[in-house]
C-alpha cells in the first residue's frame, strides 16, 4: 500500500465517504425495490460510490503512480468558499451563494476563467430552481 499514491488515496476517500452515508442510510427505513422507504437510495448511491472507490485503489496497482501533493493554500480557499456559500445562503440569498462558491473555489485552480465561471454559476442556479419548483424543496434563493 503506498500512501504517497493519489488514485489510491482517492480509492480510499471514496470508500470511506461511500462507507459513512451508506451507514447512516440504515437509520432509516429502507423498503424494498417496488416500494422504496427514505434509506434505500442513499443506500444504492453510497454502494456504487464504495464500487468505485474499489475500482480506483485496484486500478492504481496497475498504473504509474502520481505522486500525492496539496497545497494548504488551495485547502484554505475551498474551506473558505464554502463557509461562504453558507453563510450567504443563510443571511443573505442562495443565487449569491452558489456565485461566491463558484468564484472563491476556482482562486485554488490552476486557471481562472470568467467565463467559464459565469457558465457554471448559471448552471448550478438553473440546478438550484429545478430542485425548488420541480421538487419542491424550499431553498432561499431569493
Amino acid at each position: 500500500m503506498n500512501f504517497n499514491n493519489r488514485n489510491f488515496i482517492r480509492g480510499l476517500c471514496l470508500m470511506a465517504i461511500a462507507l459513512v452515508f451508506g451507514g447512516v442510510s440504515f437509520n432509516y427505513t429502507l423498503g424494498e425495490l417496488s416500494r422504496s422507504g427514505p434509506g434505500l437510495f442513499p443506500l444504492l448511491v453510497s454502494s456504487f460510490l464504495f464500487v468505485i472507490g474499489v475500482l480506483t485503489v485496484v486500478r492504481s496497482h496497475f498504473v504509474d503512480p502520481v505522486p500525492l501533493d496539496y497545497s494548504i493554500k488551495n485547502i484554505a480557499i475551498i474551506l473558505l468558499s464554502l463557509v461562504g456559500f453558507s453563510l450567504i445562503s443563510q443571511f443573505v440569498n442562495m443565487i449569491l451563494g452558489i456565485v461566491f462558491l463558484v468564484f472563491c473555489s476556482t482562486l485554488a485552480g490552476t486557471s481562472y476563467s470568467l467565463v467559464r465561471n459565469v457558465k457554471i454559476s448559471l448552471g448550478l442556479i438553473a440546478v438550484a430552481f429545478a430542485f425548488k419548483h420541480l421538487l419542491g424543496l424550499s431553498l432561499p434563493l431569493y
